[in-house]
């Protein structure tokens, strides 16, 4: 299976963690932004209105860019991996993007992320995202479901930020945390935790690659 991310291959702080759902799967890693410099990146402007995104260089700083820049570089991405051989792409962003062009299954982690975690309540889903440009993001992703946000970092955040911003979601009613970046961890998920008392977390890559696996390995 072919694994792309927003930002730059391999993704070494992820895929290990979601490979250990795919027993049968082996991974052949693309980034959008391979052989991009964090120069270069940062130098790209964004247009009013792109959606905000941020993932991890290669280097293992984190890099903030639109969404514009890394579309035609994704659909390219995937369009390499089919033709390399793979049987299916996974698309490791929870952001949301146009349809791409495929000929193998391409799974995208952003409907997988949502569907499954409104269908885990019906009731308020907390949200911790990134940034704080994410935040309406998140609330129409979610949607029809009650939302409720936060920000904590997956990429030099702290403990005391996702404790913190868990207990807000708490405080908000939320009756489910989602980590809603692929760059969250376990870690993470067990700092979220502490601040959310009796809410289960749900942390997005291990909800992928659980439905990933469902359907790549049945």
């Amino acid at each position: 299976m072919g694994v792309v991310t927003i930002g730059q291959a391999p993704r070494t702080d992820m895929v290990p963690e979601m490979a250990r759902h795919w027993s049968q799967i082996d991974v052949v890693e693309r980034g959008a932004l391979d052989g991009m410099t964090a120069d270069e990146i940062a130098a790209v402007p964004r247009r009013d209105g792109d959606e905000v995104l941020t993932s991890r260089l290669v280097d293992g700083t984190a890099a903030v860019f639109g969404r514009d820049l890394v579309l035609p570089l994704l659909q390219q991405r995937i369009t390499e991996l089919e033709a390399s051989g793979v049987d299916a792409v996974l698309l490791v962003c929870t952001g949301e993007f146009p349809p791409f062009e495929h000929s193998k299954p391409l799974f995208t982690a952003s409907p997988l992320l949502t569907g499954g975690a409104r269908g885990l309540t019906q009731g308020t889903i907390g949200v911790i995202c990134p940034l704080p440009e994410q935040q309406d993001d998140s609330v129409q992703k979610f949607a029809p479901a009650d939302v409720a946000t936060a920000v904590a970092n997956p990429y030099g955040g702290s403990r005391d930020d996702f404790e913190a911003a868990a207990a807000a979601l708490a405080g908000q009613g939320a009756e489910l945390i989602v980590l809603d970046c692929m760059g969250y961890n376990e870690e993470h998920r067990g700092w979220a935790r502490a601040g959310a008392g009796t809410i289960p977390v749900v942390v997005a890559r291990s909800l992928v690659a659980r439905l990933v696996a469902e359907a790549v390995e049945a």
